[in-house]
């Protein structure tokens, strides 16, 4: 039994979708972030950088944080979506994604959908940074199915939930077709459907 301690945010969906990918039991522990409970002493245990997800194996009694590790893990536990050989390339790609996709993406929601008007620096900084994203993301989609190559694998696990986001970005999925190609292949997917409604509360994933 996986046990996953999460929150409702596209870091905890990335795992919520793999789990339902390869098919594992799992039980979700809900970690209010809105409530500072990643703060409590026995979460930081689990994480000490006090960040969502992670996950404990119960059958292996270890646990483990940062979703990229976590992928990692259930891809290599699995053997599914992390194909020995093309793991070199699969790394690069979700190492783009924990280092850049997310990190300023999610700046950008920190300026231009929470807290708009506090900072026209910060605003215009993340939403330039943001197409750019966009931009390079369809690029790399023009000459590849999916962002590691033919195949889906963890790259696009956790680079979906980030683009899943796409309505608050304001900066229309549409414009780039080869992005939204791949966003909507993996919209249909049902694993995909289920695991991004990851609270069971029909939660269903935004169209282009």
């Amino acid at each position: 039994m996986i046990e996953l301690l999460t929150a409702n945010t596209p870091n905890g969906k990335k795992i919520s979708i793999m789990l339902e990918e390869i098919s594992y039991e799992y039980k979700v522990t809900k970690i209010n972030i809105n409530k500072d409970e990643q703060f409590n002493s026995d979460f930081i245990k689990l994480s000490p950088f006090r960040k969502i997800p992670v996950i404990i194996d119960h059958k292996r009694d270890i646990s483990l944080f940062e979703s990229g590790a976590i992928l990692i893990y259930l891809g290599e536990d699995s053997g599914k979506f992390y194909d020995k050989k093309n793991r070199t390339v699969i790394n690069q790609w979700l190492m783009g994604q924990m280092a850049y996709v997310g990190p300023m993406l999610g700046q950008h929601h920190q300026f231009h959908h929470y807290n708009p008007g506090k900072s026209k620096f910060g605003e215009e900084r993340y939403f330039k940074i943001a197409k750019k994203i966009y931009q390079e993301l369809d690029e790399r989609l023009s000459i590849s199915k999916y962002l590691s190559g033919n195949n889906y694998t963890i790259s696009d696990i956790a680079t979906f939930p980030w683009i899943a986001r796409h309505d608050w970005h304001d900066i229309g999925l549409k414009k780039y077709k080869n992005l939204c190609k791949w966003y909507e292949n993996i919209s249909n997917r049902e694993s995909v459907i289920k695991g991004y409604d990851l609270l069971n509360k029909g939660e269903s994933i935004p169209k282009p």
